[in-house]
């Protein structure tokens, strides 16, 4: 029997198209080659510091279809790496602006601690072009540092950071989050014990978000912030 062939939402020039599929090719190999033995060793922190994991295409292109759903014209991404997922980002806001026509602009606020991370996001992004990738502002250093000041209102907030660095960030952005923001947080099954203090705080009925995890791998937690 055929195998069923699934339509990808995401609307972009061939050569976006071509350079998302070869990173997340490079992606799958990368998180295939990864030991365990390795990665107890060196402990996870420091083991996943140079690798080139990227979020999974079928939960980036839900991300894009959420960007679109809700006309994101800000998005906040904790955890850039290697701005795979940052592409997707750029590619909802970028067409939401243009489909607005109101001359008002967006932006995908990226972060990356990493500079050999951020390096190699901004090799990428320069293959897409700046028509695209424009919008993106990276901020690299301290998560916690860089995202104090200069935070327009959010329409999405995606975590896929480090999870003992989630909470932290959420109640950071949470302030200047538009009634109706949509928080994304990956992982939240597989690392379910991780995100432990994350997932209590917002699914306390007087956190104002409404939760729900959805079943890709490892899970994927969307969240939409109605105080």
């Amino acid at each position: 029997m055929a195998s069923v062939q699934y339509p990808s939402p995401v609307r972009a020039p061939p050569h976006v198209l071509a350079l998302l599929e070869r990173l997340h090719q490079a992606s799958r190999v990368q998180e295939d080659a990864i030991q365990a033995a390795e990665l107890e060793a060196h402990g996870f922190d420091n083991y996943m510091r140079d690798k080139f994991i990227a979020l999974d295409r079928d939960k980036a292109e839900f991300v894009y279809q959420v960007c679109l759903a809700v006309g994101a014209k800000t998005v906040v991404e904790a955890g850039t790496s290697f701005g795979v997922s940052t592409i997707y980002l750029a590619l909802a806001v970028s067409e939401n602006v243009q489909k607005a026509g109101d001359g008002k602009g967006g932006v995908v606020i990226a972060t990356e601690y990493e500079k050999a991370k951020a390096d190699k996001a901004r090799e990428h992004w320069k293959e897409v072009g700046d028509e695209i990738t424009g919008c993106i502002q990276l901020r690299e250093g301290d998560i916690l540092e860089t995202l104090k000041q200069d935070l327009p209102e959010i329409d999405v907030l995606l975590l896929d950071i480090w999870a003992r660095m989630a909470l932290p960030v959420l109640k950071l952005c949470q302030p200047r989050m538009r009634r109706g923001a949509v928080v994304i947080a990956d992982n939240t099954i597989g690392s379910a014990d991780k995100y432990k203090d994350l997932l209590e705080y917002m699914r306390d009925p007087s956190s104002g978000f409404r939760n729900l995890t959805l079943p890709y791998t490892n899970g994927l937690e969307m969240s939409v912030y109605m105080p």
